[in-house]
């Protein structure tokens, strides 16, 4: 999937940005605009394939959506996502895909309105155990944006967008389920704390509602958020605008369903917990 967040060093009257995969997923509304900015699109942004014989296969089209030439390099980085702030990169992991891994091209050079591919080969030894591996594929442009500030000062962009690549060796897959809920009373939210039992990467799709009796205050459905095997994630349900909450101290009820898979091989997990709000606590749980 395309991640970013910004990493700021201040240098005198210069500041250098550095864009970099950082959240597990945003909304598709930054997701769009970022893409825009990097004058790049992905696709896919998630791969999962099944080992077959100690080999498995997968392609990213980088397609050029802006007017100039767009030159690259692509490379891969070892990840996991971290419970509470998303994506991680590893500097090493037993999961990590990379030692495994063939891609070509490396660099490539897409014209305007243009779709080059990149082709993924693995190879995974036969004494490796039953499991997922996995990288993060990152394409980055060569040339760096400069924006330019009143007071004089410059920044200097650099923007990644990445495709997760998933291989799965035996017969595993994930199996999710809700572990609790916290309200923040400062920031308004619900967070959903999900846990994968699994052996196999996950990304959610949640669907959900939150009652009070039999008056329902609000129901809304948040996009897919990864969670690697035998972890779990923190997932705020009330991400966007008219999602927005102002609960009163109270017990509620937060039903819904956790969704993932694709096509024949979708499953879903139906939850059903108590969410507190305190009257005078910044945090309730249920």
């Amino acid at each position: 999937m395309l991640f970013f967040t910004e990493k700021t060093r201040v240098f005198s009257s210069s500041v250098y940005t550095v864009l970099h995969l950082g959240a597990l997923a945003l909304s598709g509304t930054l997701l769009s605009a970022r893409a825009t900015q990097a004058q790049v699109n992905l696709s896919p942004m998630k791969i999962e394939v099944q080992n077959n014989r100690g080999q498995a296969q997968g392609v990213i089209n980088i397609t050029n959506t802006s007017s100039e030439t767009f030159r690259a390099r692509v490379y891969a980085e070892s990840f996991t996502y971290h419970r509470d702030s998303g994506f991680q990169q590893l500097s090493s992991s037993p999961t990590d895909l990379r030692p495994y891994l063939q891609f070509s091209p490396r660099e490539l050079v897409v014209p305007p309105g243009t779709t080059r591919r990149v082709r993924l080969n693995t190879r995974l030894a036969p004494n490796l155990p039953n499991g997922e591996y996995r990288a993060m594929i990152f394409t980055e442009p060569l040339k760096q944006q400069s924006i330019s500030d009143a007071k004089g000062g410059t920044t200097k962009i650099i923007t990644r967008v990445g495709t997760a690549f998933f291989v799965r060796k035996g017969n595993v897959s994930p199996n999710l389920t809700v572990d609790s809920a916290m309200w923040n009373s400062r920031a308004k939210l619900i967070q959903l704390l999900v846990r994968n039992i699994g052996k196999a990467s996950a990304y959610p799709t949640i669907k959900w509602t939150i009652k009070q009796g039999a008056t329902v205050v609000k129901t809304g459905e948040i996009a897919s958020m990864g969670i690697v095997p035998d972890s779990e994630r923190n997932i705020v349900l009330n991400q966007s605008k008219k999602d927005e909450l102002a609960l009163s101290p109270g017990t509620y009820q937060l039903t819904g369903e956790l969704i993932w898979g694709e096509d024949k091989d979708k499953k879903n997990q139906r939850f059903n917990i108590n969410l507190t709000v305190p009257a005078q606590a910044a945090t309730g749980r249920r």
